[in-house]
């Protein structure tokens, strides 16, 4: 009976703080919405917080590249320990070789995969983009002649278009004359700056690898002293609640990117040799930019649809609408086939969670927002979830959601679920169909 009592007030203290963990995110959150908004709307908070980022932008390269090859690198080690172990006495000598060698092999694929990805990707791509603006004025003109054959009885709707097209002409020779020329030195000085920026970017990308090599070499005594420091500041029980939630939370990332990743490259892959047996043009354009848009969730395929077909109509009306059913059909075998095979339910929310969750983080943070806002709203959900559980049990009522879909009311003495009744007319079709009814539980 003690041991029972001793345990049912360590899980109060603990979902008790689970309740201030839950507010504490919370007010996190509106405090960096607001700082957000405070870097935008103030030109001196904005540069500031410019430069910051600049300076840190190689640890920030080094930490995302060292969580994403983490998975690599773990792959290498725990088989290299296998073979290791019978040949080598001590243990930290062992385990540190293999983590060396683990590293650089980790690395070393990263690299490759990324030079690889270039190496396909780059030279089809000026090719299909160079081809593609090279042909545009007879695809165009193309596609005029097959809209004037859909619209040959209407003198009208050609004279518009055509109309419309020597509109569009003349207000681009006008660009070019007034805007464009007067202003051709700053664009090659914008042009020259950009250029600047992405090798600075590679520099600190560089610089990001070898970060990334430090942080795996001494991830366990990095995790090791940010557990100390929880300890140090907060009760056991607390810290205990904060490790568990961190636990969770890296579990909730890793499975989403990892799993969002692998899905997207599989949907740029099948898009590829699909579009190749089609004889579809812009082939790799088009797969590649169908890929990379599908790590956005739910909307992402549309956003990497529309374009898609709007290019390859230009080339081909008719392929375009071959196409247009083609990612329809894909699409939908990755929403109910491989999506869920390969996420599973890593982040615990119904669609409606993940349309908020990708809303709100787009509209407040971009694309990264888009990415990144449904693993992040998981978090938020599993502690509400958790804070929401803790105060049911303790006013000893049922944790599962199906028990409150028919709930009329609690009864006041017995704490007892009242259920609402039934209509007769839904009563009198579940007797006909032989479906068992819920019973109402009567009042003591």
């Amino acid at each position: 009976m003690e041991e029972d009592k001793k345990k049912s007030g360590k899980t109060e203290h603990e979902m008790r703080w689970y309740i201030s963990l839950a507010v504490l995110v919370f007010v996190l959150f509106c405090c960096c919405t607001m700082f957000f908004f405070m870097i935008y709307r103030y030109n001196g908070v904005s540069k500031g917080w410019d430069t910051i980022m600049k300076v840190l932008q190689p640890i920030t390269f080094g930490l995302v590249i060292a969580y994403l090859i983490n998975p690599i690198m773990k792959f290498f080690e725990k088989h290299l320990l296998h073979f290791l172990e019978p040949r080598v006495q001590k243990e930290k000598k062992c385990r540190k070789i293999a983590r060396s060698i683990a590293t650089g092999g980790a690395v070393v694929v990263f690299v490759l995969i990324v030079i690889l990805l270039f190496a396909m990707m780059i030279p089809q791509l000026i090719s299909s983009i160079s081809g593609m603006v090279n042909s545009l004025p007879k695809q165009v003109d193309s596609f005029i002649d097959w809209f004037n054959g859909l619209t040959n009885s209407d003198n009208e709707i050609i004279q518009s278009l055509e109309t419309n097209m020597m509109d569009m002409v003349t207000y681009l020779e006008n660009w070019v004359k007034e805007s464009f020329l007067p202003n051709i030195q700053t664009y090659i000085t914008s042009i020259t700056s950009g250029v600047i920026n992405m090798v600075k970017v590679l520099m600190n990308a560089i610089i990001g690898l070898i970060v990334s090599v430090y942080v795996l070499m001494t991830k366990e005594k990095f995790i090791g002293q940010s557990k100390k420091i929880v300890y140090a500041i907060f009760k056991p029980v607390r810290g205990n609640v904060i490790i568990d939630t961190f636990r969770k939370s890296n579990e909730i990332f890793g499975g989403f990117i990892s799993g969002k990743l692998l899905d997207s490259a599989i949907i740029g892959v099948l898009c590829y040799i699909c579009l190749l047996i089609m004889k579809m043009p812009y082939t790799l354009l088009v797969s590649v930019f169908v890929g990379l848009t599908n790590i956005i969730p739910f909307f992402g395929p549309f956003i990497g649809a529309i374009p898609s077909v709007i290019i390859i109509a230009l080339a081909d009306p008719i392929k375009g609408i071959y196409f247009l059913i083609f990612i329809f059909i894909l699409q939908q075998v990755d929403g109910n086939i491989i999506g869920p095979k390969i996420l599973g339910d890593s982040t615990g929310l119904n669609s409606f969670w993940v349309v908020f969750a990708i809303m709100v983080g787009g509209g407040l943070f971009g694309i990264g927002g888009m990415i990144l806002g449904v693993p992040t709203f998981a978090v938020i959900y599993y502690i509400i979830d958790k804070t929401v559980d803790y105060c049911l049990r303790k006013r000893k009522l049922p944790e599962d959601t199906d028990e409150y879909i028919r709930l009329e009311k609690v009864d006041e003495k017995t704490n007892e679920i009242v259920l609402l009744e039934e209509p007769v007319e839904e009563a009198s079709e579940k007797k006909e169909l032989h479906i068992p009814s819920i019973k109402k539980k009567e009042k003591k």
